[in-house]
């Protein structure tokens, strides 16, 4: 789950939600260690995106904004940074939208590093141990519901990642 939670902030289309959440669902009791793994791997692979976007745009920052098709989004994304900054780092890193692409845009632009780490660091940590308290709190009735519709939620999530890229494609 480290790993893909690494990868997922700098290079990566799947999020960790897809591990995390069986994870958790599988041992409640460590959901909180679950999560604090999860979050630091995630700011971790943030650094690592904001390093490609800041020495490497012109070579793999470009190929992987290319690949998912986020070179408009990029650029929509400097006028955001412009007026918004922090909250566009602390939005989007609670949406579907791929964290890669602010992970990168950041480095790009040259956001301020120090602020960049301690948005990053927030906005992950509010989303999976907002996951983790739920799953924590509510898992056995979830639990049951997912292993009664997995082949739906399947879907689902399937779904809200096409929506994350097609919104980023949008932007």
């Amino acid at each position: 789950m480290a790993a893909v939670s690494f990868a997922e902030s700098s290079f990566f289309p799947i999020p960790p939600d897809v591990i995390l959440v069986p994870m958790i669902l599988a041992r409640r009791d460590q959901a909180y260690l679950i999560a604090a793994v999860c979050t630091a791997a995630s700011v971790l692979g943030g650094l690592f995106g904001y390093a490609i976007g800041y020495f490497l745009y012109d070579s793999v920052g470009i190929w992987l904004v290319n690949l998912y098709g986020a070179h408009d989004a990029l650029q929509e994304f400097r006028h955001w940074y412009d007026e918004w900054g922090a909250a566009v780092i602390l939005v989007k890193g609670l949406t579907p939208i791929p964290f890669k692409v602010v992970t990168i845009a950041s480095g790009f632009f040259q956001y301020n590093f120090a602020l960049f780490v301690i948005l990053a660091t927030i906005t992950r940590a509010a989303r999976f141990f907002l996951i983790a308290w739920l799953l924590k709190r509510y898992g056995a009735p979830i639990q049951s519901f997912i292993d009664n519709r997995l082949t739906l939620i399947s879907w689902v999530i399937l779904g809200l990642l096409a929506g994350g890229f097609a919104a980023l494609a949008l932007l």
